[in-house]
């Protein structure tokens, strides 16, 4: 027999769960660069309009399902199909959404892997032990598989405790410990010379972009990205949320900290990058772009602490366990979508199911750590150019085309019994049936002419 589910105890551990899924690397890293090369101030707006105009309703569709289904997303969507092509059709979208999870954190284990390095070496440095420094950030394959089992270690440690006590406990520890090294470093940073320059690169707005067609592509790829949607992950987390909690406003609040964590990393990175040029670092590329992704984290940052003595040694250490932490919160929830369908639909014993599939996904990782220099993006590509974006679409159309209106509504009802009359219900049906599929299909469409 089936041992218990588990959920969340409370709202602010679903709150700081989901967050924690949407609030990883790509924030850190990839929204403040977008920003910089996009508009500044103009593509923060936009990001903001369809953070909830679009990726809001995608992502509360995912909650619905969950919550309605109480198991995981293959389960959760069969639960509310009434023929055999529909049940078909929910296999493959959330079983899709199960390999989409996993071949995510096959590549994001390794990226993790180099934040932990990155923070090894200062720490290395202020003990005295120069070789360890050296060998942190070396670029072997060696130093890659012992950080990426590591961080799979650390993950599939959590997952086994399952949802209240490991889920939600350390997602009650990591977030707020992640934000409060993010402030941190801000306000030090903004105190650095050249910081204001690029606190006015970031913040400062071409409204003349505002409506070009790369600027409103890239917006709502990172909105629709950042939320974790496509893969699984809110499906299951929806299905350990209460009945009675109003999902309406759930939904919101986790919308509302993921982009607001997003611009804060813009805070810290953008300027730093400008402070990076003020000691003569390169931060542009060959075609006048900001450069962006690991040349910015693992070249043109590095460069940035270095520059600043003893206290750099700190504030590298402090940053880059700060990457970790955001790597962590999602890694967590990519794991469970798929610990979370063995539990369930095979009876397998949490810990072991953890154990097994972690130790498949760090075996893909290795696999992927062999041929690096083209596995890595390749693998990227895949999961999150195609997988991504293709799941989501089906969510959508399951919710907006198969998922009956009156039982939607009943779903919602349970925690926020007068929605009927809201302007959510009286849009959001609309916008997931035609709206986002669409949106999310311009995405895609958008990622195979850059591919």
């Amino acid at each position: 027999m089936a041992t218990a589910r588990g959920g969340f105890s409370s709202r602010l551990g679903f709150i700081l769960a989901a967050a924690g899924s949407a609030v990883g690397l790509g924030n850190i890293w990839g929204f403040p660069t977008q920003t910089a090369t996009n508009g500044g101030a103009a593509f923060v707006l936009v990001y903001l309009i369809l953070a909830f105009c679009l990726a809001y309703p995608a992502f509360m569709a995912e909650l619905l399902i969950g919550r309605y289904g109480q198991a995981n997303a293959v389960t959760s969507l069969q639960k509310m199909s009434r023929t055999a092509w529909q049940k078909n059709f929910a296999f493959i979208v959330g079983f899709g959404g199960i390999i989409c999870a996993a071949l995510i954190l096959s590549f994001y284990g390794i990226l993790a892997g180099w934040m932990m390095s990155y923070a090894v070496q200062p720490a290395a440095q202020l003990i005295g032990m120069e070789s360890l420094s050296v060998w942190a950030i070396s670029d072997s394959t060696a130093r890659n598989v012992i950080f990426t089992t590591l961080f799979m270690v650390l993950t599939v440690l959590i997952i086994r405790k399952g949802v209240e006590q490991g889920i939600e406990t350390w997602s009650k520890r990591l977030m707020p410990l992640m934000i409060g090294l993010l402030v941190i470093l801000i306000v030090y940073v903004l105190t650095l010379d050249g910081a204001m320059e690029g606190l006015s690169a970031y913040l400062k707005p071409d409204l003349s972009r505002i409506f070009e067609p790369e600027l409103l592509i890239s917006a709502l790829g990172q909105a629709f990205f950042s939320l974790s949607l496509g893969t699984s992950v809110m499906v299951i987390y929806g299905s350990y949320i209460a009945k009675k909690e109003n999902l309406v406003t759930l939904g919101a609040q986790v919308t509302l900290i993921d982009v607001s964590i997003a611009f804060l990393a813009g805070l810290l990175i953008i300027p730093a990058m400008y402070v990076a040029q003020s000691q003569g670092v390169a931060i542009f590329a060959g075609d006048g772009s900001l450069i962006s992704g690991p040349g910015m984290v693992f070249d043109v940052l590095p460069k940035l602490f270095d520059g600043m003595g003893f206290i750099g040694l700190f504030i590298g250490l402090a940053f880059f366990i700060l990457m970790s932490l955001a790597a962590l919160t999602s890694s967590i929830s990519m794991l469970e979508g798929p610990v979370s369908y063995a539990v369930e639909r095979h009876n397998i014993a949490r810990p072991k199911a953890a154990t097994i599939i972690g130790l498949v996904i760090l075996l893909m990782s290795i696999g992927i750590i062999s041929n690096i220099d083209v596995m890595l993006d390749g693998v990227a590509t895949l999961a999150t150019e195609y997988g991504q974006p293709i799941i989501a679409m089906l969510v959508c159309v399951f919710v907006g085309w198969i998922w009956h209106r009156n039982e939607i509504l009943n779903e919602i009802k349970s925690g926020n019994e007068n929605v009927e009359a809201s302007l959510f219900w009286n849009l959001w049906p609309w916008y997931t049936k035609f709206v986002c599929p669409l949106a999310i299909a311009m995405v895609f469409i958008h990622s195979l002419k850059l591919f």
